[in-house]
Order: C-alpha cells, then sequence, then structure tokens
C-alpha cells in the first residue's frame, strides 16, 4: 500500500513535509495526488488557494508553462 492509498483508507492527513506531492491543504489530506484523484480538474483560483498563493500568480505560472511547451513544440516542429 502506498502513501496515497494508506492516506485515504485511513482518512488521515499526510504529515510527510518532505514529500514532493506534500500540500498544506488538511481538506485533501495534504496530498496533491488526492487532490487530483478527488477533483479531477481545479480551476486556477482553487490552486491558488491550496498553495496559498495569489491567483495573479497561478496565472504567471501557467503562461510561462505553456510558453515552454509550445517552444518545445515548435522545436520538435510538431505545431
Amino acid at each position: 500500500m502506498n502513501c496515497k492509498e494508506f492516506c485515504v483508507a485511513r482518512n488521515y492527513s499526510c504529515n510527510k513535509k518532505e514529500c514532493r506531492h506534500w500540500l498544506d491543504y488538511e481538506d485533501d489530506l495534504n496530498c496533491t495526488l488526492i487532490v487530483v484523484d478527488k477533483h479531477k480538474e481545479l480551476t486556477l483560483r482553487e490552486i491558488a488557494e491550496r498553495l496559498q498563493i495569489s491567483f495573479v500568480r497561478v496565472q504567471q505560472i501557467e503562461k510561462k508553462a505553456l510558453s515552454k511547451i509550445a517552444k518545445k513544440l515548435k522545436a520538435q516542429n510538431i505545431c
């Protein structure tokens, strides 16, 4: 049983802060993997709330990520 399954089975909030999936958000048992399974999709505002950063900052991160993806695709002549 992996960490996520353990937490879900026992409705236990993870306390492994060193885990790369750890998130300081008790409603989702402190795990980004559980967030994805539970909600499938989140709005940028919901992401901002969970990460405890501003909505504008989440928009900036999204824009930069999409730009990097577009650049990578262009370099591979995919689009």
